[in-house]
């Protein structure tokens, strides 16, 4: 294959698509008290780092180094890839993009790195869409222009329990943490130009979760679209979100099945038990 996809671990691709489709994954770390770990490996599952969020144990994360990008990038290399588009999460919540950019100026090929300005599945599906226009021999600038177009037409809609979680990572003010605590409120939240915004705060759990449904299926509209439910710690809510979306978007998913299945373990350290999110994303 001369042209080749990379993306990160927090795409949340499955190994058997990754694989499938030809796409490497390069993985961020997440740090459980001293001890840093691959996401993926055994030692860093999402129910460990639930398990050490309940506990008030130290939980960090950190981004691939340069070096580990390079890497990959020399192993597409010598597998064959003349090209490579490297599609991230949002450069504004991780420095992974930047080390795909330091890592493309040593790369023995030509290196495309697109920042997708998405979390999540969002940037799966980004990656995705690179792969597709490469299936179809598309050029490394085509595949990189449908990772972004894919990545800015999905709509990335979130439930967390406490905003606690995001503000020990710097990912949402301390004024809106301590707001939505003593509010006992249940934000409602979405990535916007990178970065993470508030929708709306409902009242109780339940609510938040019926609303967004209803955030879902209005993101869906008309549209031909692929959709995945993911959680960290709170596999039954999921489920029933998941089984409703899929009747309620049946004709948008045209036969198509609903992702549902556990954060990783990067993502979950910053939103903490009991998140669920939905991505919608149109098929362009």
């Amino acid at each position: 294959m001369s042209v080749v996809v990379v993306t990160d671990s927090t795409a949340s691709l499955p190994a058997e698509v990754a694989a499938e489709r030809g796409i490497i994954v390069v993985p961020l770390q997440v740090v459980i008290g001293a001890h840093a770990y691959d996401e993926g490996s055994p030692e860093a599952t999402p129910e460990r780092v639930a398990e050490a969020l309940r506990d008030f144990r130290p939980v960090s994360t950190s981004r691939p180094a340069p070096a580990v990008m390079l890497d990959a990038y020399e192993r597409a290399a010598a597998a064959g890839a003349k090209q490579i588009v490297s599609v991230h999460l949002s450069g504004d919540m991780s420095g992974t993009f930047e080390s795909a950019q330091l890592a493309a100026r040593d790369s023995p090929v030509r290196v495309v790195c697109v920042d997708s300005r998405e979390v999540g599945v969002a940037t799966g599906y980004a990656a995705l869409a690179a792969a597709d226009v490469i299936g179809r021999d598309g050029s490394v600038e085509a595949a990189a222009a449908a990772a972004r177009a894919r990545a800015e037409a999905c709509s990335s809609l979130f439930y967390v329990d406490t905003l606690e979680y995001l503000r020990r990572g710097g990912r949402i003010g301390a004024a809106a943490a301590l707001f939505g605590g003593a509010l006992a409120v249940k934000p409602l939240l979405t990535i916007e130009d990178g970065v993470v915004a508030s929708l709306e705060k409902v009242r109780t759990s339940g609510r938040a979760l019926a609303r967004l449904e209803e955030l879902a299926v209005a993101a869906a509209g008309d549209a031909e679209i692929d959709l995945c439910v993911a959680h960290l710690a709170n596999q039954e809510r999921a489920d029933l979100l998941a089984d409703q979306l899929r009747t309620r978007l049946a004709d948008n998913l045209g036969g198509r099945e609903v992702w549902c299945g556990e954060l990783g373990a990067v993502l979950g350290a910053h939103v903490g038990p009991g998140m669920i999110a939905v991505c919608v994303a149109p098929r362009l």
